[in-house]
């Protein structure tokens, strides 16, 4: 059985990734918009580039590793341009550097040696994905492990699995497996709970036992805060959170349905048992609470977008500063404000400290002495025109 993963062109000129085991059924969903998400608001769609890998986790890696790529590096790889995808893959300055040194010939290609082959595009051979890595590295360094798994087990509510995906994809873990969950899948109820985790949902895997759903990871982890008579070490989410990060292997972490959490023999497939330190008067997580304490602690080792940061105004000249303080000490002056007298040189002291603690910029200056001169008078209300 072959597991494909595909790159999309959507109708806004935005590319979508994704994997599957059937490669011209999803395609077809896609294409008419039975797949709810990204590309159901953007058709029409056309696959652009396609790979089938032995595993579903290798398709999986695959998939994971090419969606964060920039437009120009997926471009590279759906023209089967290796020369463009490996400088692509440079950080900028080496990038700069290798186009001016690379020799060219008149077809453009280089003259360095190609990658070897064995990728498709569309349906043409093709080299296979490049692993990303610094130039010199090794080959044989160790990779970092694969994202861990979040396997809810029977869970019972589509509300539920819906926010539990969301908590995931917050925190940029997207593969969610599913154990006989209650009422079925897919469930309706999931899609509006994940509010856009849309791509969580869709890529959701079912199986019928823990055990399908847990083969290919060798390290598991069960969430529990309840004594089940299983003798395991017990973790902290930001202890397993490092030995996920540590490897080697997939990990897998195991929530249990809301009621009643994991039974005995679900906990004793773990190697080890995440608790979260809690009130022990009132331990009580929804599933989807759960989910996010483990995903924040397991993203706190990978890189993830941070608020864009803001270019603050040039702080004003001390010029503008002084004649600000100088025009509150005199309004002040004449609102006999310094009492008693042998208190004034500390007090003006305190309120220059006061005034040039902010760093002010040259704007909220002006606004501020505005601010004085409208309470000296100086500014009288406009009298409106007759």
């Amino acid at each position: 059985m072959s597991f494909w993963v595909y790159i999309l062109r959507c109708a806004d000129g935005t590319y979508y990734t994704g994997h599957t085991d059937d490669l011209e059924r999803r395609i077809g969903q896609h294409m008419t918009g039975e797949i709810q998400g990204y590309t159901q608001s953007r058709l029409p769609v056309a696959l652009m580039w396609s790979q089938d890998f032995p595993s579903r986790i290798e398709a999986l890696e695959a998939e994971q590793r090419i969606k964060p790529w920039a437009r120009a590096k997926k471009e590279a790889l759906i023209a089967s341009d290796w020369a463009a995808l490996s400088v692509a893959a440079m950080p900028p300055s080496e990038r700069d550097e290798r186009q001016h040194s690379v020799p060219r010939l008149r077809s453009g290609r280089t003259e360095v040696e190609d990658e070897p082959s064995s990728l498709k595009v569309a349906e043409t051979p093709s080299p296979p994905v490049p692993a990303e890595r610094s130039r010199g590295t090794d080959p044989d360094t160790h990779q970092p492990p694969p994202p861990p798994v979040i396997v809810l087990v029977r869970p019972q509510l589509g509300e539920n699995i819906g926010k539990a995906a969301r908590a995931m994809l917050n925190f940029g873990l997207t593969e969610m497996r599913l154990v006989a969950p209650r009422d079925g899948w897919p469930n309706p109820s999931a899609g509006p709970a994940a509010s856009g985790a849309d791509s969580v949902l869709e890529q959701a895997q079912v199986f019928e036992t823990l055990a399908e759903a847990i083969a290919d990871c060798p390290n598991v982890y069960a969430t529990t805060v309840r004594k089940r008579g299983v003798t395991k070490p017990v973790v902290t989410p930001e202890v397993a959170a490092r030995k996920v990060h540590a490897g080697p292997g997939r990990s897998a972490i195991l929530f249990g349905p809301e009621r009643s959490g994991l039974e005995t023999d679900d906990v004793a497939v773990a190697r080890e048992i995440i608790t979260v330190p809690i009130n022990p008067e009132f331990g009580s997580l929804n599933l989807a609470q759960a989910v996010i304490l483990v995903a924040y602690e397991w993203s706190k080792g990978v890189a993830l977008a941070q608020p864009p940061e803001v270019d603050l105004p040039e702080p004003a000249p001390q010029e503008d500063l002084d004649g600000m303080i100088a025009q509150l000490d005199d309004m002040l002056v004449g609102a006999n404000f310094f009492y008693p007298p042998d208190r004034t040189v500390a007090t003006r002291r305190t309120l220059r400290t006061l005034l040039t603690k902010p760093g002010w910029s040259s704007q909220e200056v002006r606004t501020l002495r505005g601010v004085l001169s409208a309470l000296a008078g100086a500014k009288r209300k406009k009298e409106p025109r007759s």
